[in-house]
């Protein structure tokens, strides 16, 4: 990819993209609403530690575990009714979206 090139997260396709990937017996009680939840609590996290700078691309390490727990904690606050596994779903497939627009880089 051109280091010119703006890689550019669209919310919609994201939310699609991760609804398509949760398996089905997993989607139980999860909407529209709450993937976008979660992925505001994502863009929250990286925020408060640090991780988001317009002007750089580097790359970051993410502590997943802290992730989660910063997650459950924003949606206990906000009395929203989403299960651990559920949020680590969400987590997952933002990542993979992540990955099929060239943000991230596949894990090993």
């Amino acid at each position: 990819m051109n280091e010119c090139e703006e890689l550019e997260f669209n919310e919609d396709d994201a939310i699609r993209y991760i609804l398509d990937f949760i398996p089905q017996e997993d989607r139980k009680g999860l909407n529209k609403e709450k993937i976008q939840f979660v992925l505001d609590a994502i863009y929250d996290y990286y925020e408060s530690e640090g991780l988001i700078q317009e002007d750089t691309a580097e790359e970051a390490s993410i502590d997943e575990e802290q992730m989660l727990n910063f997650v459950r904690k924003e949606a206990e606050e906000e009395q929203l009714e989403i299960s651990d596994e559920q949020i680590q779903l969400i987590l997952e497939g933002e990542f993979e979206y992540g990955v099929s627009i060239g943000i991230y880089e596949p894990e090993d």
